[in-house]
């Protein structure tokens, strides 16, 4: 059973299926959400993504490290949104948005609580 469905984006074609839906498993929300490698590096992000394959960190796109895509190049195609309130995924492979379809528990909208909120890599 899987636990994301590919989903329509507003303005674009979707393709019917990802690849890559069985790989995804109900991974938790890290306790302290933050892209290690950009701590590591002294650098900051700008949103974080959680790998659905092994649950790795890594921020977005639009971060000057673009970790979570890194990481994805490693593999793992797979990566949610961990911003607080947001209930998405994204494949990297197929370049499709999905949405979780109701089975999944760590789908649910992510608490703002345990953020690490600034991007600095400091709580």
């Amino acid at each position: 059973m899987s636990f994301w469905q590919v989903t329509a984006v507003p303005g674009r074609s979707v393709q019917g299926t990802c690849g890559h839906l069985a790989e995804a498993l109900d991974v938790s929300v890290p306790a302290v959400r933050q892209c290690w490698e950009c701590v590591r590096a002294g650098s900051r992000w700008v949103h974080l993504r959680q790998c659905l394959t092994c649950g790795h960190v890594g921020c977005c796109d639009s971060s000057p490290g673009r970790h979570a895509h890194g990481h994805a190049r490693a593999g793992h195609d797979l990566a949610r949104s961990v911003e607080p309130g947001e209930r998405w995924a994204w494949c990297y492979a197929d370049e499709l948005f999905l949405e979780p379809t109701g089975v999944l528990d760590g789908a649910e909208a992510v608490d703002g609580s345990q953020n690490a909120g600034d991007g600095s890599g400091l709580k």
